[in-house]
């Protein structure tokens, strides 16, 4: 009987081995585009999270500060009547830390215009001599404890002067999500509330008619800096960055 062989042709397993490379190749290539895809929106969804933690953040900031002032004037408003009106142009309201009034108190003028370091006049009252009747709105003795300033961003400034007073904070950085960020608070703000002012490509930008005392020129946002300024009250020599104001 007579056995009949078949032979298999080795051209059967080289193309299936050409297949599978291909199938390999597109897999890897479709890994890659799923990869690159998955990576953008992240990238999108890193910036925007940074926008909005930046604009809750300075959003906080701005009424915690706003409402430690309120309650400064609404608990003192006989504030302290060893105050001239050279030293106090919008009673009852703190004048500036550095202000050369407090350069016989305990403690004496800070060397900053800084938040922190604002006290309220007539806390805890009287009109004493040695002008020691101005206790820090923040710290121990108030309870109220100021947060550290957004990352990248300086301490917030405050102003009380002829064009009334506000408090500003600025930053050299130049992060995208920060543009997004003062675009969001500007519009969220009245234009008389908030203005916005960005000379990180450009000089100096002179924000107050006035120089008050403890400083030697008036109040600026510095050149490279962005400064957002809010205004808790607005006299009519104030100089507002926005038309119509105030």
């Amino acid at each position: 009987m007579a056995i009949k062989i078949n032979r298999i042709s080795g051209h059967g397993s080289r193309s299936e081995t050409g297949s599978a490379l291909i199938y390999i190749l597109i897999a890897v290539a479709l890994l890659a585009a799923l990869t690159v895809s998955m990576m953008e929106p992240s990238s999108q969804q890193s910036q925007s999270q940074g926008t909005s933690n930046l604009v809750s953040s300075i959003d906080s900031q701005i009424s915690f500060i706003n409402a430690s002032l309120s309650d400064c004037v609404l608990t003192h408003p006989d504030q302290d009547s060893s105050l001239t009106a050279t030293e106090q142009k919008n009673a009852p309201y703190p004048i500036n830390p550095k202000d050369p009034y407090f350069s016989s108190s305990d403690p004496v003028a800070s060397s900053t215009d800084t938040v922190d370091e604002i006290r309220c006049p007539g806390n805890p009252g009287g009109d004493a001599s040695n002008r020691k009747d101005h206790v820090k709105l923040f710290g121990g003795n108030s309870g109220k404890y100021l947060p550290q300033p957004p990352p990248l961003f300086d301490p917030w400034q405050y102003y009380n002067g002829a064009d009334g007073v506000y408090f500003m904070i600025k930053t050299n950085k130049t992060d995208a999500y920060i543009d997004t960020a003062m675009t969001r608070l500007d519009a969220k703000y009245s234009k008389c509330e908030v203005d916005i002012s960005d000379r990180r490509t450009g000089g100096a930008l002179t924000l107050t008619s006035d120089t008050v005392p403890g400083d030697t020129a008036a109040k600026s946002c510095p050149a490279q800096y962005l400064c957002l300024r809010y205004w808790v009250k607005q006299s009519a020599t104030a100089v507002a960055l926005s038309t119509g104001c105030p």
